[in-house]
């Protein structure tokens, strides 16, 4: 994603095992799928870092030009999952997700309108509607 015209993804690291069950379909990934290589070549302002991490559970890593950085675990996953994630980090800012506005407004007054019910019923009321003119 650019913001003001400058990709916020600087960095993408792919951490898997070489021997572990959980990281079979990353190494499945990185063996067989051109699409790593398509998004290096579609995105080379984005470093692309892959390193084996024995031991551990695989993980995809995304540093933004912001200074933050977002982890994604894709242990036990799909290559469809492991592209929505990749995706994800590249469309995405890198910066905090922050709640906007708050609670609702809640007010110790009560509304001018009045509670509405069911029962209520204008169909036959009149109401006075005078227009002021300008003037």
């Amino acid at each position: 994603m650019a913001t003001r015209g400058i990709n916020q993804l600087k960095k993408l690291t792919l951490r898997y095992c070489e021997i572990g069950g959980s990281s079979t379909t990353i190494r499945n990934y990185l063996q067989q799928s051109p699409h790593l290589i398509n998004l290096a070549k579609s995105n080379p302002h984005i470093t692309i870092i892959v390193k084996p991490r024995n031991g551990h559970h695989p993980y995809i890593q995304g540093d933004y030009v912001t200074g933050q950085a977002k982890v994604i675990c894709v242990k036990n996953t799909t290559e469809k999952r492991i592209l929505e994630v990749m995706e994800m980090l590249r469309n995405t800012s890198g910066r905090k997700i922050v709640r906007l506005g708050g609670l609702a407004v809640r007010g110790d007054v009560a509304s001018i309108q009045g509670v509405w019910t069911p029962m209520l019923d204008l169909n036959e009321s009149k109401f006075d509607v005078k227009i002021v003119g300008e003037g």
